[in-house]
Parts: structure tokens; sequence; C-alpha cells
């Protein structure tokens, strides 16, 4: 094929043709009254039309007879999704319970395998068939749960379908590489009303439609492609759905936790949690598109890199997903109640929760993969493959871990807070990896003679082990920057007067207390080298006779003070000047009450 004028054409036709038809049905929908209502365990605020599943699927169902895009499996899957499709419908129409949704989907799922779907994980056919049948119902109620944000599900979807299609060009499958273009170019022509503000739902009919189509072409890629190593077949699909599958065990877990039930809706996905971070929804969308995009590189490099270099590429990759699941998993989406009930009447939760909160076990788990990976790391980059060097790494692997940990262990690595991360921290950590690389040699030296070994790549473990601990430390207090914990919404419009030691304090208290409603939008200060400045991503504007006028451009609602050195006469101009405007003045100040004495 692979991409020529009639590829592109039918592409476009499907979008073309999306994109005229998503109108209509909305149209039909409002008139016939399918419109998902606002409901307190929704995300939408509005009356939204529903049915844009009815779209996509007879996009994609004209596009394949159309263009004849006939292929060994093409036409069972089809057939099995449009049967999703229906099943979704009748929900969407008649609310039909959850348990005959599940049985539905087995039935489609069972249908697919009994034409020759299967994921071969293992030597075993009826294992495979197993597995095939609980990745197709886990998928299709994946992309059903992600459904829970404008543009989510489709604009995933998308991303999904397109580095599938990229996998199945990179296993010469070149008609189910358009099938899945065709699939993606529906999605997209929906995607246009779909995204926020959403002028219309795709609904059950479409996210188990959109969900069953996914997973099963996945199950084509690992069954009919070129590449039969074990890493492809076993980490392929996963990769490519990797954020449906994030999201439904990420809520699964959280929900367990706090006692509540895996079905039971809520505000409670990691799209939610990044907007109650403080991102707009348009952002948590495009973050998880980013997420999403980025796992569907990492699975094209999986097919196309050597073994251990796409192990450390998804281990890396495991990481910091693990660390965003970690920082989401604090932000607090349930009533207090909720959770002390849950703590009363479950032990276990209750353990569970105390061990995440320390997070000791993890950091230790954590560094283990931390130590490995950059000792993996300066091996790779010093020597080739094929090289005899990787028999000592090998060998001395264990000791590495051993004397890093022990160290590690040592120096009070596990002492620390994560998001109180500071500069004397970085220097204990440079200590530490100096120390930890120290210990190494000197045991290597006792133990081998440290005959055939490079000193290059200690120092290059050195340097990147500092780099990984540093920056996993460092990682809660980048997410902070990047999802500031204050909704600037909801919260009052804060101008800060002094742009010292006590505002930088007073920001982060700001940004930190949640209960204060308070959103910071800049600095005052009287001093002018500091005008233009900025710090911690607000901006310091000018002092003397700009208060009112900065005021009035930033909408501020209160203005706080938080020098202690400020003059008699120029604290009343600030409070006169604000008092003129209508703007609440305060002031911050530390104080230490002495208790013995009461």
């Amino acid at each position: 094929m692979p991409f020529d004028q009639r590829t592109l054409l039918t592409v476009a036709t499907a979008f073309l043709l999306a994109l005229i038809l998503t109108p209509l049905v909305r149209a039909l929908a409002r008139r016939y009254g399918f419109i998902a209502v606002p409901k307190t365990d929704r995300w939408h605020k509005k009356p939204t039309a529903m049915l844009g599943g009815v779209v996509i699927w007879l996009t994609v169902l004209i596009i394949y007879f159309a263009f004849s895009l006939h292929s060994v499996y093409g036409k069972w899957i089809l057939l099995a999704s449009t049967f999703l499709f229906l099943v979704g419908l009748i929900d969407d129409v008649f609310h039909i319970k959850p348990y005959q949704k599940l049985i539905g989907q087995i039935l489609g799922s069972a249908f697919v395998v009994y034409y020759g779907l299967s994921l071969p994980w293992t030597s075993s056919v009826l294992l495979n068939m197993a597995l095939a049948l609980f990745w197709l119902v886990s998928i299709t109620n994946a992309i059903n749960l992600l459904d829970n944000m404008d543009g989510l599900a489709s604009g995933i979807a998308v991303i999904a379908a397109g580095f599938l299609a990229l996998s199945f060009v990179n296993s010469s499958q070149f008609t189910e590489a358009l099938i899945l273009l065709v699939f993606a170019g529906a999605l997209l022509g929906f995607l246009v009303y779909n995204s926020n503000p959403a002028s219309i739902f795709m609904g059950d009919c479409g996210s188990m439609f959109v969900g069953f189509f996914l997973a099963s072409s996945a199950l084509i890629n690992v069954n009919g492609g070129r590449s039969r190593s074990f890493l492809p077949v076993l980490t392929v699909p996963i990769l490519v759905l990797f954020i449906p599958i994030f999201d439904t065990t990420f809520v699964t877990v959280l929900r367990k936790l706090s006692g509540r039930a895996a079905s039971q809706g809520g505000r409670d996905h990691t799209s939610h949690r990044l907007v109650a971070l403080g991102m707009s929804e348009r952002n948590a969308v495009l973050m998880l598109y980013s997420f999403a995009a980025l796992s569907g590189v990492l699975a094209i490099l999986v097919q196309r890199a050597r073994l251990d270099v796409s192990l450390a590429a998804i281990a890396g990759f495991t990481i910091v997903l693990t660390l965003v699941g970690v920082y989401l998993a604090g932000v607090k989406v349930y009533d207090k109640s909720e959770e002390e009930m849950a703590m009363k009447d479950k032990p276990l939760y209750a353990f569970l929760v105390d061990v995440s909160y320390k997070r000791r076990i993890f950091e230790v788990f954590l560094d283990v993969v931390l130590v490995i990976l950059s000792y993996w790391s300066a091996y790779a980059i010093n020597f080739p493959p094929s090289s005899t060097a990787w028999k000592l790494f090998i060998r001395t692997l264990p000791v590495i871990v051993f004397v890093k940990m022990a160290v590690f262990l040592g120096m009070g690595i596990y002492r620390g807070l994560w998001r109180y991360t500071s500069m004397s921290d970085l220097i204990v950590f440079a200590k530490t990896v100096i120390l930890s690389s120290i210990g190494s040699l000197l045991v290597l030296l006792f133990a081998f003679r440290f005959e055939g070994y490079s000193r290059k790549v200690f120092v290059i473990d050195a340097v990147l082990m500092f780099l990984f601990l540093a920056g996993s430390r460092l990682a809660f207090r980048v997410f902070r920057q990047l999802v500031p914990a204050v909704n600037k919404q909801n919260g009052r419009r804060v101008l800060i007067y002094g742009a010292g030691d006590g505002g930088e304090l007073l920001l982060r208290e700001l940004r930190n207390n949640e209960e204060l409603r308070m959103a910071p939008v800049g600095f005052l200060d009287d001093d002018p080298a500091k005008s233009g400045k900025v710090i911690h991503g607000l901006r310091v504007f000018g002092g003397n006779g700009d208060l009112g006028t900065i005021c009035a451009q930033h909408k501020v609602d209160e203005v706080v003070i938080s020098s202690l050195k400020m003059s008699d006469e120029r604290l009343r101009e600030v409070v006169q000047c604000c008092a003129e405007k209508q703007i609440v003045v305060k002031r911050m100040r530390i104080t230490m009450e002495d208790l013995t004495s009461n």
C-alpha cells in the first residue's frame, strides 16, 4: 500500500462523513429526547445530546463496504463490534442492567475468539483464549469509564488507533492499518463536536463500539504480525491502550481502598483529579493525550529496539506514570466522612493508607529499579550489545544493588518528605551517590580485583544515579508547579505585596493550603530592581503609584502584605488605595504562642 492517494482519500472521506453526520445525529437526539442530563456523579453541567456513537459506527461501516476494506479478521471484528454497538444503544435507550451489558460483552468477545483471535501470552491455547476474553471485556469497559470528560475517550481512541495502525504497517498488515486509520478518521470527525465544550456525547453505544473495536484490532496485531518475539506480543497491545488501562486500574484500586464499589460512578478519575488540582478541563485532557502519545511511541519502539533497550524504556515510563499516580492519589475527591468510615470499618484500608502516606516501601522498590536502570544505562552507553563486558554487568549487578541500597539507608535517604525536597537534600543525594559509588568500587576491587572493568562506566553511573534520585524526589514539586494546588477559577485573586523571602513563603502557603481558597496572581514590590522578575512563575510588578492600576488590570480581590518592614506611611497609602477600589487588605504574620504559661 502503504500510504498512497487511495489511502488518503479513504481516510479523508471517513473524516468528512463523520463531520457531516454528527450534526444530523445531534439534531435527531435532541428532537427525540436522547439527552444526557447532569447528575451529581457525572462531570458535565448542562444537558447534552447523546448517540454520537451512531456517527462513529455508521461511518466505519459505510467506508468499510464502500472501499472494500476486507481482511481476514476485519469482517468478524466489525460484526462483533456492531453487536456491542447495539448492546450499548439499547442501554442508552432503555438503561439495561450492568450484568446484561456484561453478558453482551462476553458474547461479542466469544465470537471473535471463536474466529481465531487470542492473546498469545502463554503456551496454552485455552489460557490464551481466556486471556483474550478478559482483554476484550476489560478494554471495552476501560474506554467506557474513560468517557468521563469532553473529548477524552474519543481523543485517546484516535491516538491509540493511529499508533496501532503504525504497528500494523511495521508488521506489513496494510489493510488492517487502513481500517484503523478509517476508524481514527471517523473519531476525528466526531471529536470536532465532542471537544470541550462538547455538544454531543458518544454514549454507551459509542464507547462500547470504540472500546471493543480497538481491543479486537490489537489482537489482530499480536496474532498476525511478522514479529513473534515475546516482548512485542506481550507489551504492544498494553502500551497502545495504556491510558484506558491505567485510568481503570487507578480508579478501581482507589475506590476499593476507600470502601466504595468499583462500579459506582464518581468524579474520581485521573482527569477529574487533574482538574481538582487547578488545571482547566482542556489542559487536563491534553495532558492525558500526551501520555497516550508517549505510550504509543513506546509501543513502536518495542517492536524495533533491542530487548534490553525496550525493557529500560518501559521501566522509565512506568516509573513516571507511577509517580503521577501516587501524586494524584493524594488529591481529595471523596467526602472526609466517607474516608473516616472506611478507616474505621476496614483495618486493611487503614494500614494501606498509612503505608502509602509514608511511601517508604514504594521508595525502596523505586530506588532498586533506579539503581538497576542507571547501571544498565552506563553499560549501554559504553559498550555494544555483543560486547563481553555485559557478562561483568550481570555478574556485578547484585553487588551494586546491595552496596548502594545499604549506603542509601545509612545516609538517611528515606527520612525526608518528597514535597519538601530542597537544595540541602540535593547535597545529601550527591554525597550519597558519591559514597555509594566509592563503596561499589571498593567491593569490586576486593572481590574481583577490578579486572576488566571500565572506570568510565562508574562515573556515568554516578551521574545518572544522582539525576534519577534527585529527579524522583523532585517529581512532586514539579507536579505542583505544573498543576498548582489551588483552583484559580474558584479562589479569590490575591496580589502579594513584597517580593522577598516573606513573599515567597506566603506564596507557597497560599498554593499549598487549599482551604484558604486564594489564587495568587503576582507580586508587587517597591524595589524597582525587582520589577519584571519572576518568582515561581508569577511576575513581580512595579511599586509606587502602580497599585491601583495593577489591581484593576488583574482583577485583584485582595492584597496580602508579606513584609513587616513597610513604613506606617506606606501602609496607610496601600490601605487607602485599596479602600477606594473596594479591595480587601490583609497582612501575613507568623506568631509563636507560649503555651507553658497558660
